[in-house]
């Protein structure tokens, strides 16, 4: 058996190698692993739609009072920034595919606790699986990380943007088929509102699935090994682009911020706008439609965006992120709130803004760390962007019980406009620091 095990790790060891030299190679699994990233994410976005959908129905249903209605979504939301930092730190150590791999089955087992929880009518494992179910989010926008670890310093956007594109079709679908699953579930014995939660099971099983089975070679573990041969040649070593020198600090701090602040103020807005609508007599019908649009504007555009991203650079395309979030918050605040096309407006430039920072953003971060701290890093600023859109959500409300919606949303958009002056500090610090411009110079 020992004999066995070195043949795989020496055969896998060969495989890994014969990428090195090969650019041919690199692009051919850069394809594969874009391709595998797209089918896994597919069945993310329907595990992640799905359980949100009914997550807060399920608890009020449970325990027959509306108070705990935003439980749901805060435990959902911690559990993703934990998630977050722990498959960061698995992906970093063991590749890509075990990490992600494990996030998507954690996900998974935490909607079959929620089914069960549902079955027991028992609070504390709704509470509990909630949690762990929250490891499908985070992983869901950590797996856009692994398109772009092979990819180009011109590739990467389009990379990333190609993994949220493929979520929208989870996403759309998943919401779409509560019905159904809950006709189902009815069918089989188990309560309606938990069909959902079976729906997201399947699917986050399924992508973990996909990415343990299909995510050969890993990705990440590749571009170590690219990483590590170009350190040991002597020529390189002679320009300065050793691997010690690969992470920009500024550059990780614009990129971390640029999603940071785009996911606090998407949040923020987007929270209040159906509250927003009710008190002003829109039907339910017509804050779907709203949002809708919004989630739309969120993720179909992605393909475009980083296309941008790459072509005119990622300081433009963050700066644009602001200029549009600002927009957003200027159209939501002075435009009629009996007007449908106003609110829609408000809430397309909003998901657009937060396209942009997150394409923007995500190349950002990746072009200003080294392969030996990526996915760590990565990671850690993924809790970053989950925590920040739980703050975002809960001081919303706090704004406009104070203040008004109006109010929320010209601060927000005023917010927004700090990441601009952050962008030219770390364009300054780039040109200050050339020992890191030979390998971060597409970095902002």
């Amino acid at each position: 058996m020992m004999r066995n095990r070195m043949k795989k790790k020496d055969a896998q060891s060969a495989l890994i190698q014969s990428y090195i030299g090969s650019s041919e190679k690199q692009q051919q699994l850069y394809k594969k692993t874009l391709i595998v990233v797209i089918l896994s994410q597919i069945f993310g976005g329907a595990g992640l739609a799905a359980g949100i959908t009914v997550g807060a129905l399920l608890a009020q249903d449970m325990l027959g009072t509306d108070s705990v209605t935003g439980i749901p979504t805060a435990l959902f939301t911690l559990g993703s920034a934990g998630a977050a930092l722990f498959v960061g730190r698995l992906s970093q150590r063991y590749g890509r595919r075990f990490g992600l791999a494990s996030g998507f089955l954690a996900g998974g087992l935490g909607a079959i606790g929620v089914v069960f929880a549902a079955l027991t009518n028992n609070i504390f494992l709704l509470f509990g699986s909630l949690l762990i179910y929250g490891a499908g989010s985070a992983t869901n926008l950590q797996a856009r990380y692994a398109g772009a670890d092979l990819a180009g310093s011109r590739q990467r956007a389009q990379a990333v943007s190609m993994a949220m594109v493929s979520t929208t079709f989870g996403a759309v679908a998943g919401p779409n088929l509560v019905g159904v699953m809950g006709n189902f579930a009815t069918s089989i014995g188990i309560p309606a509102l938990a069909g959902p939660f079976l729906l997201a099971a399947s699917a986050y099983i399924l992508a973990g699935l996909v990415l343990l089975i299909l995510l050969r070679p890993d990705p990440l573990i590749v571009a170590k090994a690219i990483a590590t041969a170009q350190k040991t040649d002597s020529k390189l070593q002679v320009a300065g682009n050793s691997d010690t020198f690969l992470l920009n600090k500024r550059g990780v701090f614009a990129g971390a911020a640029v999603m940071v602040f785009t996911q606090f103020v998407m949040t923020a807005i987007m929270t209040m706008t159906p509250i927003h609508m009710g008190h002003y007599g829109h039907t339910l019908q017509a804050v779907g439609l709203v949002i809708g649009f919004h989630i739309g504007a969120m993720f179909l555009p992605s393909l475009v965006t980083g296309y941008l991203v790459d072509k005119i650079g990622r300081a433009v395309m963050a700066i644009a992120s602001a200029v549009t979030l600002l927009v957003s918050g200027i159209v939501a605040a002075l435009g009629s709130a009996d007007s449908m096309v106003a609110l829609v407006t408000a809430l397309v430039l909003l998901g657009l803004g937060w396209n942009f920072g997150l394409i923007s953003g995500t190349a950002i971060l990746v072009d200003a760390t080294s392969t030996s701290t990526r996915a760590k890093t990565q990671g850690s600023v993924d809790v970053g962007i989950a925590l920040s859109g739980a703050i975002g959500g809960g001081l919303s409300g706090l704004v406009v019980a104070h203040f008004s919606y109006g109010i929320l949303s010209i601060a927000c958009g005023i917010f927004s406009l700090l990441l601009i002056p952050i962008i030219i500090w770390a364009r300054i610090g780039k040109h200050k620091e050339p020992s890191q411009i030979q390998v971060t110079e597409n970095s902002i």
